[in-house]
């Protein structure tokens, strides 16, 4: 595992290793969406990452897709985080925080009935959303219009200073997984006309009008991106998802980000392609690839120079001490999907580390 355990440098920020926690939405803050002290212990069981990305995090109040995730628009919010960054930095990690809008995963159940937007009104058609009431089809979400997207900008860029007010090392901007910046992204989804519409550039111009909102409120080197061009989750589909990974590609290079995290397969498997190679040739920048790498996998495509790090998921999951495993050879954990997204402690910061036994 000699690449793996380099040091990388990702903007202004040295990690020890290229060994990343990827984001894992666990739904165990309180229902005023305010971070809780077990997941002060989750984070900071996790620290010798090289950098962790924190679960999904709301940006704007009063759109949830999930049950207890994590907000960062109030005060309380930024203070229950400070008590994670704290932790995770005693113990000498770096932490970025995912910031995210749900956009048609949305669900009036969740959201003191508000109805969830997106570029178009066209619902998430195969897939339930967890509800207090137990799993929920989803809703069909209005349009959103031209002029209501400004403030959605301004919601990422204030989410962006208050992750910094609250400790952390950087923010990851989510535009993947067919949430609201993916949504706009993706043809299959956005069959709105005018300027954010039609042609790849005007589906993008949310997406890069956010970048660069959240690139002002904190300086681009602290600033990375998550995108999923061939990810059919959430009902998601793009009449040519290699064009657009190419043309993300080139164009993301106008902007010198931290990393550009890459989510190389299909949860589903509907939509094939090889997208990090494409990837990689066009994009300058520091990638990140993740989805089902093990440790040997990640050390042969960062010797390579395919990626520069690995983000790992369910396997950091199960695994607080995933880097000590990989290192010496250890056997994994095996994580317990049934615990994913209760509200407990068990198969969250139970999972035991090698020196546990």
């Amino acid at each position: 595992m000699n690449h793996l355990f380099k040091p990388l440098r990702i903007g202004d920020l040295e990690l020890p290793n290229r060994l990343l926690m990827a984001p894992l939405t666990r739904c165990r803050a309180d229902a005023q969406h305010v971070p809780t002290a077990m997941m002060v212990d989750y984070y900071a069981q996790r620290a010798s990452a090289g950098l962790l990305i924190t679960e999904a995090t709301m940006v704007m109040q009063g759109y949830s897709a999930f049950w207890r995730e994590p907000g960062i628009y109030s005060d309380a919010q930024i203070e229950g985080w400070k008590k994670i960054t704290q932790a995770v930095h005693a113990k000498g990690g770096r932490i970025f925080m995912q910031i995210w809008h749900g956009g048609r995963a949305c669900h009036p159940l969740l959201n003191d009935g508000r109805e969830a937007v997106a570029p178009s009104p066209l619902a998430i058609a195969h897939d339930e959303v967890h509800t207090p009431q137990g799993k929920q089809p989803y809703t069909l979400p209005r349009a959103l219009r031209d002029d209501e997207l400004p403030a959605i900008v301004n919601g990422f860029a204030r989410a962006a200073r208050h992750a910094r007010a609250a400790g952390f090392d950087g923010v990851e901007v989510h535009g993947a997984n067919g949430y609201l910046l993916d949504q706009f992204l993706r043809d299959g989804s956005n069959h709105r006309s005018g300027a954010y519409g039609g042609s790849v550039e005007n589906r993008a111009r949310l997406l890069l009008e956010v970048i660069e909102a959240v690139s002002l409120a904190w300086g681009s080197e602290r600033v990375g991106l998550r995108i999923s061009p061939l990810n059919s989750f959430n009902d998601m589909i793009d009449s040519d998802p290699m064009g657009l990974a190419e043309w993300l590609a080139k164009r993301l290079n106008a902007y010198p980000l931290a990393y550009l995290h890459l989510m190389r397969r299909d949860f589903l498997g509907q939509q094939q392609g090889d997208v990090v190679p494409l990837v990689r040739q066009h994009y300058k920048g520091t990638l990140i690839g993740n989805m089902g790498y093990g440790g040997e996998e990640a050390e042969a495509a960062i010797a390579a120079g395919q990626l520069d790090g690995v983000a790992f998921g369910s396997a950091y999951l199960a695994n607080p001490d995933l880097p000590e495993r990989l290192r010496c050879g250890a056997p994994l954990n095996t994580p317990d999907p049934t615990t994913f997204y209760t509200q407990g402690a068990e198969g969250y910061t139970d999972y035991p580390t090698l020196a546990q036994g």
